[in-house]
């Protein structure tokens, strides 16, 4: 258990870390750099929706490589997908699980994880945010 752990937290933490510096370049690099300092595009996101999507990139190939070439180590899937990915973004933890349902064709219920998930999630963070006021 505790192997699986430092695993998993070593993972997070080199995920985290690229998370931050990725995003961070990217939202204050490139949005200057293509002038949008003003406007809607202004406050897109880019640098957390550039993580996201690559790491919904990342952990669909480490799936597909872990399965094409028998590589089910559980000690190299919990460092890349449950760990780094995981750390990287949780969004690609999300997708992920969403992908299984749906690989099952439990299409109903990955349908109600993915509203709830969306939905309460975004009340929980309005509620947290009216909290701290």
């Amino acid at each position: 258990m505790i192997k699986t752990l430092i695993l998993i937290g070593s993972g997070s933490f080199i995920g985290g870390i690229m998370r931050y510096l990725i995003s961070g370049h990217l939202n204050s690099a490139v949005l200057k750099s293509i002038h949008f300092s003003s406007g809607p595009l202004s406050t897109f996101p880019l640098g957390t929706f550039a993580v996201n999507i690559s790491g919904c990139f990342l952990i669909g190939l480490l799936y597909g490589i872990f399965e094409r070439y028998d590589m089910m180590n559980h000690d190299f899937r919990n460092f890349f997908i449950v760990g780094l990915c995981g750390g990287f973004t949780t969004f690609s933890t999300f997708i992920n699980e969403n992908f299984q349902l749906m690989k099952d064709s439990n299409f109903m219920l990955m349908s109600i994880y993915t509203a709830l998930s969306l939905f309460i999630g975004l009340i929980m963070l309005y509620t947290g945010s009216l909290i701290t006021k």
